[in-house]
C-alpha cells in the first residue's frame, strides 16, 4: 500500500523512530523528575542556596514544558499516521519531503510553510498558541 509520501514500509520506519523518540523523551522526563526530587531533599541553608534551588526549579519547569511539547508533537505525528494524514503539510496540504521527514519525523509542515509560519511568528503576525489552537 502506498500513501502520498511513499511506500508503507517507509511509514512503518517513521513510526518506529517516533515511538523510540517518545520513549526517550519520557525517560528523560522521569530522570529529570527524579533528579529534581533528590535536589529538593537538601534544605537550603541561606538565601544563596534558596536562589540556586529556585533557579534549578525554573530550569526543570522550562525543560519539562519543552519535553511535553515535543512529546505532543510526536503523538500528533503518530495520530496522523493512524488517520493516513502523515507526511502531508497541514498548511498547504502538499506532501512533506522525505528529506524533511528523515530529519524531523514529527514535522507538521513542509519546509516552505514552516519558514513562512516562523517568519509570521517572528513578525508578531501569528502567535504560536493561536497556531496550535487552529491545528486542532
Amino acid at each position: 500500500m502506498l500513501n502520498k509520501n511513499g511506500p508503507k514500509s517507509k511509514t512503518t520506519n517513521y513510526r518506529r523512530i517516533l515511538e523510540q523518540k517518545a520513549e526517550e523523551v519520557r525517560r528523560s522526563m522521569s530522570a529529570q523528575k527524579a533528579a529534581q526530587l533528590v535536589s529538593r531533599l537538601d534544605v537550603p541553608s541561606d538565601e544563596g542556596d534558596l536562589s540556586q534551588q529556585h533557579h534549578e526549579e525554573w530550569i526543570f519547569l522550562n525543560r519539562n514544558t519543552i519535553d511535553m511539547r515535543h512529546l505532543r508533537e510526536i503523538n500528533d505525528a503518530l495520530h496522523r499516521m493512524d488517520t493516513e494524514q502523515y507526511g502531508i503539510c497541514l498548511e498547504c496540504e502538499e506532501p512533506i519531503s522525505t528529506k524533511r521527514l528523515d530529519a524531523v519525523p514529527w514535522a507538521k509542515y513542509c519546509v516552505t510553510c514552516q519558514e513562512s509560519i516562523a517568519a509570521r511568528i517572528a513578525a508578531g503576525d501569528l502567535v504560536e498558541d493561536e497556531l496550535e489552537e487552529a491545528e486542532k
